[in-house]
Order: structure tokens, then sequence, then C-alpha cells
């Protein structure tokens, strides 16, 4: 079943509990890549065949290559999970696939591991699909299931190439991230190791667009294939979007670790505004969320915190039923991840928080309750402390 999501894409399904997601994106270059195999490639390789047949063999050639990409991106997940990294969904999207790590790997070893994981997957296809195709040719294949052959010199081909794309040591692609860990092992500093492989990226980023810009040029002037305009421009574009997303990155790390070395109890808000867990939804809203504007707030009930209510909980029942249920009946019930120390850092409350889905903690100190976190007020912080760096806000820091 398709599930739209809130980053314009569709949700397909889920392996190892995690979502697949597929971005609008990915429907302009699947289709792009069908009709390139259907009018240039698949002719020139299996001469004589019907126009339809080319057309359904390139969406099918279309789709494996895409579930190549898929199976890459679960080598990644799937090392992970072992690590107990928490794996949020996998895009597919224009430039391929991306898994989004919930929060960063415990050590440079498992960064290593997890970062290669992926090109592993791919060479081992590319190398099966490889000695399918030899064999093939080799054995003397019958005329008619030679496209079987071709397809698979295809996917052998484009998966030795991703495997070695990935390589390429420029944060964030796979080899980035291998030459993080190498950095990190050997500084023992993530952030400074994160800001140094993200610096590696830009430079391939600029490189990657320089080389797409010239063969765009040269095939124009009529000094390289004309073909090579295609290939330039794909080039270019993946070498934008390496550079955009190392810069990006850069800036990342300098505002994770600027939350690192800030405690919890230099953010929090000591006055905390609880709800009653007896309370019906429609006094809630009217004496609560609407007064103060709060997204959440703790519930109590006999002087002791029972849960958490938010918006998105009184959202999820219809409005005629708020005189008559009572906060408890739709609060999320009480449990460790609402609550954090607060000698812990802000950058720990603020992965906390993502990974709870929740906008606020309470935070205790020797057992008490001194106050409560929200995400703004670590988002304020951040802008307060980068005012002097730039003129614009900073967007809230992301998971990797």
């Amino acid at each position: 079943m398709f599930q739209f999501t809130s980053g314009q894409g569709w949700q397909i399904g889920r392996i190892f509990g995690i979502p697949i997601v597929i971005h609008v994106s990915w429907l302009l270059v699947f289709a792009f890549v069908t009709w390139t195999l259907a009018t240039a490639y698949l002719p020139a390789a299996l001469p004589g065949q019907s126009g339809p047949r080319y057309w359904a063999m390139g969406g099918m050639a279309a789709l494996l290559l895409f579930l190549s990409v898929l199976l890459h991106e679960l080598g990644h997940c799937w090392v992970a999970l072992r690590y107990h990294v928490p794996i949020g969904q996998i895009t597919l999207f224009v430039f391929g696939g991306v898994a989004h790590m919930k929060k960063e790997p415990p050590t440079p070893k498992a960064e290593f591991l997890i970062a290669i994981a992926g090109p592993i997957v791919s060479f081992g296809l590319g190398a099966a699909c490889l000695g399918f195709g030899i064999v093939n040719d080799l054995a003397g294949l019958r005329p008619d299931l030679h496209g079987l052959t071709v397809l698979g010199w295809l996917l052998g081909t484009v998966n030795l190439q991703i495997g070695l794309f990935n390589l390429i040591p420029g944060f964030p692609l796979d080899g980035g991230r291998a030459l993080r860990a190498g950095l990190w092992a050997w500084s023992k500093d993530f952030y400074a190791a994160t800001r140094r492989s993200a610096v590696a990226g830009l430079a391939f980023g600029v490189l990657l667009s320089c080389l797409g810009g010239s063969l765009m040029l040269g095939a124009g002037l009529h000094l390289l294939e004309a073909s090579l305009i295609t290939t330039g421009m794909w080039v270019a574009m993946i070498g934008l979007f390496l550079f955009a997303t190392a810069k990006g990155t850069r800036q990342q790390a300098v505002f994770r670790e600027t939350l690192a070395r800030v405690t919890v109890s230099e953010l929090v808000t000591p006055s905390v505004i609880s709800v009653p867990a007896a309370l019906t939804i429609e006094s809630a809203v009217k004496g609560y969320f609407l007064p103060h504007g709060f997204s959440g707030f703790p519930v109590m009930e006999q002087d002791r915190l029972v849960g958490m209510v938010t918006v998105q909980d009184l959202q999820r029942l219809p409005q005629t039923l708020w005189p008559w249920r009572e906060v408890r009946n739709v609060m999320r019930p009480w449990s460790a991840e609402m609550e954090i120390a607060a000698g812990a850092s802000a950058l720990h409350a603020l992965e906390q928080m993502g990974m709870a889905s929740l906008d606020r903690l309470i935070v205790r100190q020797d057992g008490r309750i001194v106050g409560v976190l929200t995400r703004s007020a670590v988002w304020r912080y951040l802008n307060l402390r980068t005012q002097g760096r730039s003129s614009s806000t900073v967007d809230p820091p992301q998971a990797a």
C-alpha cells in the first residue's frame, strides 16, 4: 500500500521495520533512465527487437537498478541496527538513495563498518551480475534469452559504478564517512573529523561540477561527442548536490558541537505548567493550550507525572467529543524518554526529542523536577550563538 509522507513522497513498504519512501523526484529519474535504455542502450545491445519490447525491458531494468540502490542502503541499515543506531526511513530520490539515521554511530569502528557496508553490497551485486553475464556468454545461451545476459552486464556494471562512486572520500558519500571514521579514531574529536571530511566533500563537489561543465562545454563546441552533454549535466548536478550537502554537514557539525558543550541546566525553563489528568479536553484547550500557546504539557494526577499531552494528541479526537473526554484519554503515558537529567548535553536532549517525537522534556536533578526543556529553547540558543557568524537564523539540526 502506498502512503504519502510529509516529505513529498510515498511510503511503499517496510523492510527491517524501516519505512521505504519514494521521493517525487524519483519518478523523473525513473522515466529518464527508462527512456535512455529503451531508445539508446537496448537497441544497440539487442538489435532487431520491437519498440514496446525495448520500453518494457527498459522499465524492468530501471526498476532493478533502483532495487540495487535500495539494497545498498539496506546494507548500511543492517549494520547500523546492529550498533543500535535507529533508522528513520530510506528515501529513494533523484540521486539514488539515502538512509536517515536518527543519531550518530557510537564509535569510529561503527561509523566505518556502517559506511563500508553499502559499497560492499554494491560490489557483491556487481560481481554476481557480471558473473551471470560471463557464464551465459561462455555457455552460449540461446539467442532468444540473450536479453538476460545484456541485463546482467548492465546491472553488474552499474553496481560496480555505484560502489566505486560512493567510495569517493568526501562527506556525505560513504567514502567520506569512512574518512571521518579514520579522522575520528586518530584525533578523538568527532566534530573536527566531521568538518574535515565535509571539506573533502566540498572539494570533490567543485571538482565534479567543473568536470560536468567541461563535458557540456566540449560537447557544445563539437570538441566531444554530442551525447556527452547529458553525461556532463548529470555529473555537474551530482557535484552541486555533493557540494551543497557537504556545506550543510559542515555547518551542522558546528551547531552540534555547540549543543554538545552546553548542558540542559543552562537552557531549562524553571516553571513547569502541568495539566490535570481529569480535566476535560475542552477545558484543557481553553485553560492551557490557547492562553499559553504551548504545543504540549506534562499531565499530573495526585501530584505525580502520569503522561504528556500535545496538540497532535488532541487533534486525533473529533472536536465534538472534547467536552466529554478527559486529558487522560488522549495523553501519552509517562515513560523515561519524556524526561532528562539536568547535566545531560543539549544535543543529547535534542536527539532524545527527535527519537521520541516530542518537543519538550521534563528536567530532573537529584530525582526532583527542576523545569522543562523545549525544542524551541534549544533553537533560540543556537540562533543567539550564531548571530555573530551569520545574519540569518539557523535551521534546526538534523540527525545524520
